[in-house]
Parts: C-alpha cells; sequence; structure tokens
C-alpha cells in the first residue's frame, strides 16, 4: 500500500452503515429513498472449490442480488473476470429481462498483476435519488 498525506477523517460523518443478510437488508431498506445498497458478491466465474462449503454463492445468488436492486440506487463492484455483466446484457438483448444495469453508468480501471496477467476492476452505479 502506497502511503500518502491523504486523510480521511470524518468522510464518512453522518452516513449510517449497516451489515447483514443481503435479503434482510434489503427487506428493512428497500422503500427508504435515501439509502444506497454496497453489492460486492463474488466474482461469477471464481473457482469456489477452494472455500469447501457445498453451500457457498451460487448461479441462484448472483441472479437473486441482481433481482434485488432492480430500481434501487446501488454501487456494484465486479471485474472483467465475472461474466455477470455480459450475461445481464444478453438477457436483455434477447428479451428475457430488463438488465439491472440498464441506465447505471460504469466505471472501468486497468489493473496490471504481472507482465502478462491483467484484469479490469469495474464498478456500475445507480443514483435514482
Amino acid at each position: 500500500m502506497r502511503l500518502s498525506d491523504y486523510n480521511a477523517d470524518g468522510y464518512l460523518e453522518g452516513v449510517n452503515t449497516t451489515k447483514k443478510d443481503y435479503r434482510d437488508l434489503f427487506a428493512d431498506y428497500r422503500n427508504n429513498t435515501d439509502v444506497v445498497f454496497l453489492v460486492d458478491p463474488p466474482y461469477l466465474s471464481t473457482d469456489t472449490t477452494t472455500y469447501n462449503r457445498e453451500d457457498y454463492w451460487k448461479l441462484s445468488d448472483y441472479l437473486n442480488v441482481l433481482k434485488t436492486i432492480e430500481d434501487t440506487a446501488y454501487f456494484y463492484f465486479t471485474s472483467n473476470k465475472s461474466q455477470i455483466t455480459e450475461l445481464c446484457e444478453w438477457m436483455q438483448e434477447h428479451g428475457y429481462c430488463r438488465s439491472p444495469f440498464d441506465g447505471a453508468k460504469t466505471i472501468t480501471v486497468g489493473t496490471q498483476l504481472t507482465y502478462n496477467a491483467a484484469y479490469y476492476d469495474i464498478m456500475i452505479y445507480r443514483n435514482i435519488f
């Protein structure tokens, strides 16, 4: 981590944060107009065999999260290693459903791991306020 003179004291002053299962959180706050959801699920194409849990994040979990954020304000984090954005685009283009990212803005940042290994971090956000 690069050291800097940046001081973040008070940056989140006045902001309330809540951490709980996304389904409970969504049920509690969906109708609040001053809430923004921060969504950072595991990448869709991640090899989950090392997690040694049979119930670890499955495709249905991704789809449930995407259904949850429909028509809400959110920040959604992913990368081009995941294929969730391509899946959503394909579903919309072929008439299956409206992409939860429809109308959202995307910021992409390249990350170089090694000489020949790189990927893109992606932040998708929508503010409905």
